[in-house]
This record gives structure tokens, C-alpha cells and sequence, in this order.
């Protein structure tokens, strides 16, 4: 298992950014969640007082008790009625130490006295968004530099909301993943793809990939169906939206997230707009979202079973009608260096790439 080191990525073993962390239900049953992401152990929780999503360092100061690991027996979790989250905290189920949503702890059940200073975890940033949770992460511990991901069609009712594809944890670095944003080459074998134009971008946090044509496995290559186009955005370093045009309309979102340094949890996502053209969508178009929603699943699958399977690529043998690889490796590094170095690897990056004998998807672009 590759390590950013093996990459020569950068300082920091984990990037900078915005990244999912759980699916909103899951936080619905009142009972935390032990999750582990970016080498470390959390305790994700809704607050029963307010509703407020709260993401704390997992391990309780005083003993190192872990305050979200599944815990039937404790009397604090049995009194509480089958959890250990009061209010808009959550207790220790080994001594009973509340932690306030902002990580202090504010109340010790058999101390009268002050209550240390130390007596506190880190209370991480996090905001609820698409049916998901997010964190921001940063090394540097600096305030978000873009915003969440959003999209405004979450709130149109023509659409149909997505399930998320749970795909489990993938024994990769995501710099395999994020390879495939410039990875022209990987269309027509992996998924049946006749492309007809290409191009990739790289601006800021965005790596952008435009492109269309038939593709097997979401129109069809029957010289009937429509050609499908997608235009497809890295928002960071975690967070994969796609705007699709195709057979329906649609908004693919892949996420993936570290959980220790060379592996990664990840989401597939698939908003529809009413496939019946209704102003608001029915169940019979909720049917044929799920039945679309499938079929991108299993092309994103396409790329999963492959990814699950090979070696690190640290040093790939790239060929000029690949994509530009080199590009999209510089634009990563960005998030795991000091952000006062990001515009030293923007400089090296930015701008319009086309792979050699393809077809610009805009008129604007020069062949890299």
C-alpha cells in the first residue's frame, strides 16, 4: 500500500479540504458514530437538544475512552435511554464526562471542583449538505478557502434526490482516483466510451474535465441514443460532481476521503431531474432515477474493480495521448503543501490540456 511519501506529494500526509465523512441519515438513530478518517478515530453525533451535527476527537482525556465506540452495557448508555448523547453533548460511558458540542468538557458527575483546562477534545468544523456531512481538514488548522459542495438543483422539486452507493474502503491512495479526471485513454476500453471531444482544465481548486460522445453503459452506442456529455469538476482534493446530458439530466457525485495514509472511504451519488419532464418529480420518476442511478454505479464500478486490483502507479509510463497526468499531479499537490506554496504549483499547471489527436470540447483550448 502506497504511502504520500511514495508519491513525493508534499509536507503533509493528508490534504487540505472539504470531504464527506458520513450520509446525514445515519446520524438519525440518536447514537454517535465511531468513524476514522485522515489516520485518526472521530465520535460524529447529532445533538438531541438542537439538531447541530458535531464531529469531536474520539479518545476522552481522562482515561483515553473512546466516547462513540458501541457501548450496550455502560449504566451512562442505559439511563440515557440506549445512547450517551445529552443535550448537545456527549458523555464518557467509562465516567461519565460530558463534552460540550465545542469539545470542552462541562460537567464531571463526582467532581464539585473547576474542572481542568485540558479537560477538552478538538471539535472539528462540519456542515450538513446534499444528504451529507462534511469536514473541513486542514494541517494547518486555517478556515476554509472555498465553500462546501452545494448544488442548486438539491432544492429544485423536479429532481430526484439521491441514495447513496456505499463502495466501503478502498485499499488506494487517492492519487489513483484523481487520476482519472485526465485519463482519456481508460473511456473506450473500461467503459465503451467513442469520444468526440475532450479537453481538461485545471484553475485553482477546480480540475475540470469536459468531454461527450456515445457511452455503452449510460446511452447506449446505437446511433440512436443521445451522445452523452459531461462536464465533470474536482472541487478540491475529495469531492467529484458531474453534470451529465445525456439520456436523462443528471449530477454525478463521487467522494473520497482518507481514513489512513494510502487508503480511502468511498460515496457514488446521482441526482436526477424528472425523467418525464413533471415540474415536480413522481414516483414514477423516482423509479427511473434508481434504474439510472444503477447504471452510473456500475460504470463508476468499472473503474472501482480496476482500481481495487492494481499496483501504486509512482512512476507511469505516460504517452502524449494518455491526458495530461504530469498536470493533474501538480494541481493535487497544491492540498498537501502550505497554501503558501499553492500558486508555486498553479503556475506549473493552470490552464486548457488536450490530448494529442482529440478534439477540443471548447474552441478555446491548445493542444498540451
Amino acid at each position: 500500500m502506497a504511502t504520500t511519501k511514495d508519491y513525493r506529494l508534499g509536507e503533509y500526509t493528508f490534504p487540505r479540504g472539504w470531504f464527506m465523512i458520513a450520509e446525514a441519515s445515519e446520524l438519525d438513530t440518536h447514537k454517535p458514530l465511531a468513524v476514522r478518517f485522515f489516520g485518526q478515530d472521530f465520535a460524529l453525533y447529532r445533538g438531541r437538544e438542537s439538531g447541530k451535527v458535531v464531529l469531536l476527537d474520539a479518545y476522552c482525556p481522562h482515561m483515553k475512552t473512546h466516547l462513540a465506540a458501541p457501548n450496550k452495557t455502560s449504566y451512562v448508555v442505559l439511563d440515557g435511554g440506549g445512547t450517551n448523547i445529552e443535550g448537545d453533548g456527549i458523555r464518557c460511558p467509562y465516567h461519565g464526562w460530558r463534552f460540550g458540542a465545542d469539545g470542552k468538557c462541562d460537567h464531571i458527575p463526582y467532581h464539585e471542583g473547576q474542572i481542568p483546562a485540558a479537560a477538552k477534545v478538538k471539535s472539528w468544523p462540519v456542515v450538513e449538505s446534499l444528504g451529507a456531512i462534511w469536514v473541513w481538514h486542514d494541517p494547518e488548522g486555517g478556515e476554509p478557502e472555498w465553500d462546501h459542495p452545494s448544488l442548486k438543483e438539491w432544492n429544485d422539486p423536479a429532481w430526484v434526490h439521491w441514495k447513496f452507493d456505499h463502495l466501503g474502503i478502498l485499499n488506494q491512495h487517492p492519487q489513483e482516483v484523481i487520476d482519472n479526471i485526465c485519463d482519456y485513454g481508460h473511456l473506450s476500453p473500461i467503459h465503451g466510451s467513442t469520444v468526440l471531444k475532450y479537453e481538461n482544465e485545471f484553475k485553482g481548486h477546480n480540475a475540470i474535465q469536459r468531454q461527450c460522445g456515445p457511452h455503452r453503459t449510460l446511452v447506449g452506442e446505437d446511433g440512436v441514443s443521445p451522445v452523452l456529455h459531461t462536464i465533470t469538476i474536482y472541487h478540491g482534493p475529495g469531492v467529484l460532481i458531474s453534470h451529465l446530458t445525456g439520456l436523462y439530466d443528471a449530477v454525478m457525485m463521487i467522494c473520497n476521503t482518507p481514513v489512513d495514509d494510502g487508503s480511502i472511504k468511498v460515496w457514488h451519488a446521482l441526482l436526477v431531474k424528472s425523467p418525464s419532464g413533471s415540474k415536480v418529480a413522481t414516483h414514477t420518476d423516482m423509479v427511473a432515477a434508481r434504474h439510472y442511478q444503477e447504471m452510473a454505479l456500475t460504470a463508476f464500478a468499472q473503474d472501482f474493480e480496476v482500481w481495487s486490483h492494481k499496483a501504486a502507479c509512482l512512476n507511469g509510463l505516460f504517452i502524449p495521448s494518455d491526458g495530461p497526468f504530469m498536470k493533474a499531479r501538480i494541481w493535487y499537490k497544491q492540498f498537501y503543501n502550505p497554501r503558501a506554496k499553492k500558486n508555486e504549483y498553479l503556475e506549473q499547471c493552470e490552464g486548457y490540456y488536450v490530448p494529442k489527436g482529440i478534439a477540443p470540447y471548447t474552441e478555446t483550448p491548445v493542444e498540451a
